[in-house]
């Protein structure tokens, strides 16, 4: 259950949006929100003065557009590095879920440009909500989730059902990714056959929430992105393991950064709003 969100506000981009439909979900309206703005380190004390006025404008106008109940609400204002700060401030109020914009950047170049969504996916064990700069953010009714065989995917099936039985028409879309690329796509009676999606047909049913199976073969993140288009799914979760180096959590893995993730390539090429849901230890 989400009980505690943490918006990364940036005064740019469509977290605010990704909120408010998030906050339309019934289950999600009894959640505290922290809306946290940060203040990069400036060169001089004018300027970071000028710099700790505006963030605090971003702040008043996010909390007023958003409409949150004041007393399930604050607005968080802190100095430094934004990467490391909203992992911080995460940990601090021990967040459910961590939502942010993001420019979707590939991973060699988000490493390049310091990707603030992409450093904090890499050293944070939170769930996350990343909406990129250039999608629509619709109301949510249709949730696809990535199924297969691994905890990640079965706890990932699990929030996403807790999110649809409390939307009034909503449907989750029930995707699982063959490696046979041959594989001719399955989809309704037939795909709910499969033996992959067995387990989360059952849950599904169980839970009352409609649902739809698809089975379809080739890469698995080109196809889940496929799926997601052409179901026209207004979330797409997907589950991640957690990512945090086992060396060094102070830095990023660049052998994961810049390997074959699914995660990466989804949170990249998804055209809907994706929730990469992880365990919390």
């Amino acid at each position: 259950m989400v009980e505690k969100i943490l918006l990364a506000d940036s005064g740019t981009g469509r977290s605010e949006e990704m909120l408010r439909a998030l906050m339309e979900i019934p289950s999600i309206q009894r959640a505290f929100v922290t809306v946290l703005h940060v203040v990069p380190p400036q060169v001089s004390s004018d300027t970071m003065t000028e710099k700790w006025e505006e963030g605090g404008k971003v702040l008043a106008m996010a909390i007023q557009s958003l409409k949150l109940d004041p007393d399930r609400a604050a607005a968080m204002l802190r100095q430094g590095d934004p990467k490391d700060i909203v992992c911080k401030v995460a940990e601090e109020i021990n967040a459910d879920l961590i939502i942010m914009g993001s420019r979707g950047l590939k991973r060699l170049v988000s490493i390049l440009e310091n990707s603030v969504s992409q450093y904090v996916f890499q050293l944070s064990d939170r769930p996350m909500l990343l909406v990129k700069d250039d999608i629509f953010v619709r109301k949510i009714n249709r949730i696809m989730v990535a199924i297969d065989q691994s905890d990640a995917a079965k706890a990932c099936l699990k929030q996403a059902l807790s999110l649809v039985r409390d939307i009034k028409g909503g449907q989750i879309i029930l995707a699982h990714v063959t490696s046979d690329s041959k594989s001719a796509e399955k989809a309704g009676a037939e795909a709910e056959k499969d033996p992959s999606l067995a387990f989360a047909v059952a849950e599904a049913k169980k839970a009352g929430v409609a649902y739809r199976c698809l089975v379809t073969g080739g890469k698995a993140g080109e196809a889940i992105c496929r799926l997601a288009e052409e179901t026209k799914a207004d979330l797409l979760m997907l589950g991640s393991p957690d990512r945090r180096p086992s060396i060094a959590k102070g830095l990023p893995d660049l052998d994961r950064l810049l390997g074959t993730s699914l995660s990466d390539y989804v949170r990249v090429y998804a055209n809907c709003p994706v929730l990469l849901t992880r365990t919390i230890g």
